[in-house]
């Protein structure tokens, strides 16, 4: 269940659509990360003195198991008010990245539990590919 300041914000938005939206889909996850997402960017525009985002690109591991659907519809009701308001939110996917303790390569893995594409064992330590980054703020 999301915060309760979240789910007033969001039924006094559009109270029928969005609730049963969230009763099937439960963007719980998603939500949180656009707060603290936005949390942040505000933070920033402070410090740095800028007003409006036009365009925040969000960087995001293929292991960070974040449905960009969701996110995407969080980041609207989450941004509608403040400095990235109307911002364009663009979502690039990078791969997760493992190092191979059989072969002692670094390689590219799509999901935990893959095995080694060189070598086909299993000893693998995951080292990247579970984030969500902030990569780029376009600012006025």
């Amino acid at each position: 269940m999301l915060e309760p300041s979240c789910y007033r914000l969001i039924a006094t938005a559009w109270p029928l659509t969005i609730q049963l939206w969230m009763h099937q889909h439960r963007p719980m996850h998603e939500m949180s990360l656009c707060e603290s997402a936005l949390q942040i960017i505000e933070a920033q525009a402070r410090i740095q003195t800028f007003h409006r985002v036009r365009r925040i690109v969000l960087e995001i591991g293929t292991l960070a198991t974040i449905d960009t659907d969701a996110l995407r519809w969080c980041f609207e009701i989450v941004a509608a008010h403040g400095v990235a308001r109307g911002a364009t939110l663009d979502i690039v996917v990078v791969p997760a990245h493992a190092w191979c303790q059989a072969c002692a390569l670094a390689v590219d893995i799509a999901q935990r539990g893959d095995a080694c594409p060189r070598c086909g064992g299993h000893a693998l330590m995951t080292d990247s590919g579970d984030a969500l980054r902030i990569k780029e703020l376009e600012v006025d």
